[in-house]
């Protein structure tokens, strides 16, 4: 099966996006902590993510966006629940563990629900970067604290208008 690549330059570094032919397989952050398997028919283009491309551009830009592209998420079933749980948590919110795992109907499985959260292969399209822990900090996370940090300042910014985020002290700004 092909899988296709590009980098696509975010304020927070050159993100990695990747696709099968059903869909969006990952969203990496450069930060991001696992690596993203190579296919041997891999091929190089921007022609499958013109709209994850177009739907970024807005993101980036503080613009409101309802993320449509189609996703190939793969994971076990309980991944699977988490995940779509995530994509439910609106920009500029945030939700614990807890919360989580209440919400699937697993209320003691907040560790499980953290696990599942990491694992998540598609950053900012399936938000874990909204998932915070139950004292309100910010706990791990796979493209890095200070990406999340950033993230969720910029969400919180754009429901509020207030647009001018700079990228984390680690990152150069890309052109």
């Amino acid at each position: 099966m092909k899988q296709y690549r590009y980098l696509y330059t975010s304020p927070l570094g050159a993100i990695t996006l990747t696709a099968s032919e059903h869909g969006l397989t990952s969203l990496s952050l450069p930060e991001y902590k696992y690596d993203i398997p190579v296919s041997d028919d891999e091929v190089i283009t921007r022609e499958p993510f013109q709209t994850v491309i177009e739907q970024l551009d807005q993101y980036f830009a503080g613009e409101p966006v309802e993320f449509s592209v189609a996703l190939d998420l793969l994971g076990t079933e309980f991944q699977q629940q988490v995940w779509a749980e995530l994509q439910k948590i609106p920009a500029g919110e945030t939700r614990c563990y807890g919360d989580l795992a209440a919400l699937i109907g697993k209320p003691s499985a907040s560790r499980a629900v953290g696990a599942a959260n990491g694992q998540n292969p598609i950053a900012i399209i399936v938000p874990c970067h909204r998932v915070i822990g139950k004292s309100g900090k910010l706990t791990g996370y796979a493209g890095g604290l200070d990406a999340k940090a950033w993230l969720l300042k910029h969400e919180q910014a754009m429901s509020s208008n207030a647009f001018n985020l700079q990228p984390p002290a680690h990152v150069e700004p890309t052109a």
